[in-house]
């Protein structure tokens, strides 16, 4: 794996590891090896160790009995700040779709080129459902969250917001349905729903729910229209 560029000079690097750090064991779909960290992040195992001890004092990662490293709870705490009055307003909609439809519903925020997962609910009953994991990231230019983010600007107001970056027509169409739809977009064989979720002072979001293509025989437009209640709701009982 080819080691990410050092940061620019004006900024603070040991920040910018330990930044990078909680990225990858984020990313990782096992806990790593100091070596195995050490390789990723591109430096010397002493000064993956050196990161790895500020991090634990801070609690936001820990090491298994066989000293392998993985997040820590400390992590849980400071993700229940990130946007939190979106969060505690987005809890009992996601929930009653989630075991209304038995998919997972989620929201999810726009964070320049990725679309990431604020905050989700599994269905109560829903043992096939498509997992969505908070923190989980994908690319903006792929999936109905992204497209129902997009909706909600005009294609001036977004070129304002995100320079350069592609106003898709499927966006376009989103704006006059109020949905977005996507499949095999992200993941194949998964597809979305997502709503826009506008709300003053928050980042640009979406209310959204995965299930897998095969096994769903889904009608769109009633899926869409529920999503599009739902972010109503959250909007409302913000103030929105």
């Amino acid at each position: 794996m080819t080691a990410p560029a050092e940061p620019k000079a004006s900024h603070s690097q040991t920040l910018s590891r330990g930044i990078r750090t909680l990225e990858i064991l984020a990313d990782a779909a096992a806990p790593l090896t100091i070596a195995d960290l050490a390789a990723r992040l591109g430096v010397h195992r002493s000064i993956a160790y050196r990161i790895l001890r500020t991090l634990e004092d801070h609690s936001l990662v820990m090491r298994d009995d066989s000293g392998r490293v993985q997040p820590a709870p400390g992590l849980a705490a400071l993700a229940r700040g990130v946007q939190r009055d979106l969060q505690s307003a987005a809890l009992p909609e996601l929930t009653a779709l989630a075991n209304e439809l038995e998919m997972s519903a989620f929201v999810a925020v726009w964070d320049h080129h990725d679309c990431i997962t604020l905050v989700t609910i599994e269905p109560r009953h829903g043992h096939a459902a498509v997992i969505q994991r908070p923190g989980s990231r994908h690319p903006f230019s792929q999936g109905a969250p992204g497209i129902a983010i997009q909706s909600s600007h005009t294609p001036q107001e977004w070129e304002r917001l995100a320079p350069h970056q592609e106003y898709r027509p499927a966006a376009a169409a989103a704006r006059e349905l109020g949905y977005a739809t996507s499949h095999d977009e992200v993941i194949n064989g998964v597809s979305s729903v997502a709503a826009p979720l506008r709300v003053p002072g928050q980042l640009p979001a979406a209310v959204a729910v995965v299930y897998a293509t095969a096994t769903r025989q889904i009608d769109a437009e009633t899926l869409g229209r529920r999503l599009a209640d739902a972010a109503s709701a959250i909007e409302r009982s913000l103030g929105g």
